[in-house]
């Protein structure tokens, strides 16, 4: 299968899946969304296939978000339906039978972090910054992130970034336990590369055994998935959203008035 937004390489049991809109900072399209659930499909039904890499194109982006545009004058059941595409993707990635790691080179915002913490090693360069800035928009995160991240780091760090859209450097993520690993931009690719060579080498059934027992310990968590996706949609109705949304593609500051 050829795509129009990522770039698609086996190598040596690894399949590497960059994200390919550097122009747009590897801003996330519905698109792009869905070849990338493809991609990740493909990977797993690949045989050749041990261990899938994910990143980002260029050197200042993992993906930088959302792309706004696309879905600025979205209603409500749009904003639903894109909202559980995403969600289904990304589920895709957490429940992979091979491991899969996010060599993070650069902004992880938004949807980008959703991406991050839905892969299972996250490994980031020393440029990365992290955050969840949708409140600036006057909407929530609508790809599990309110879910995700307070998994990764409890609940009163997770409330703090969530309510503030505050960014994280990559060490600051790494001290959250948001990521495994921060090293230098040119030694990401080694690094992830290094790990998936090592869980290479193990069994496949086991490997692909202890994925699906760990991402069991959080099945329980599942409803809060879907009030995400409702409470996502239900943002769409409001002036606030319509407010953020403007003042984002407007370059100014939003005045939001709970509306």
């Amino acid at each position: 299968m050829s795509y129009q937004n990522l770039l698609y390489l086996v190598e040596e049991k690894i399949c590497i899946i960059t994200i390919n809109r550097p122009d747009k900072l590897n801003a996330l399209t519905i698109d792009t969304i869905n070849e990338l659930r493809e991609a990740v499909k493909s990977a797993n039904a690949d045989p050749e296939v041990r261990g899938i890499i994910i990143t980002g194109s260029g050197n200042k982006a993992f993906v930088a978000g959302a792309d706004i545009a696309e879905f600025s004058n979205f209603h409500p059941k749009e904003a639903k339906k894109m909202a559980e595409n995403g969600h289904d993707a990304f589920d895709s990635i957490e429940n992979s039978a091979k491991p899969i790691i996010a060599a993070i080179n650069g902004f992880a915002l938004g949807g980008g972090c959703e991406l991050a913490m839905s892969c299972h090693i996250r490994i980031a360069a020393t440029n990365a910054k992290f955050g969840q800035p949708e409140i600036n928009l006057g909407v929530i995160p609508g790809y599990g992130g309110t879910q995700r991240l307070v998994r990764l780091i409890g609940f009163s760090k997770a409330l703090e970034l969530l309510l503030t859209a505050d960014m994280v450097s990559a060490m600051e993520a790494k001290d959250l336990k948001i990521v495994n690993h921060v090293v230098e931009p040119e030694e990401l690719m080694a690094k992830a590369k290094e790990i998936l060579t090592k869980i290479c080498s193990k069994s496949p059934l086991v490997v692909s055994q202890i994925l699906k027992l760990v991402n069991k310990y959080y099945s329980a968590e599942k409803p809060g998935f879907t009030s995400e996706i409702i409470e996502f949609a239900n943002c769409f109705e409001t002036t606030d959203f319509n407010e953020g949304v403007s003042a984002f593609l407007e370059k100014r500051k939003a005045n939001f008035q709970g509306k």
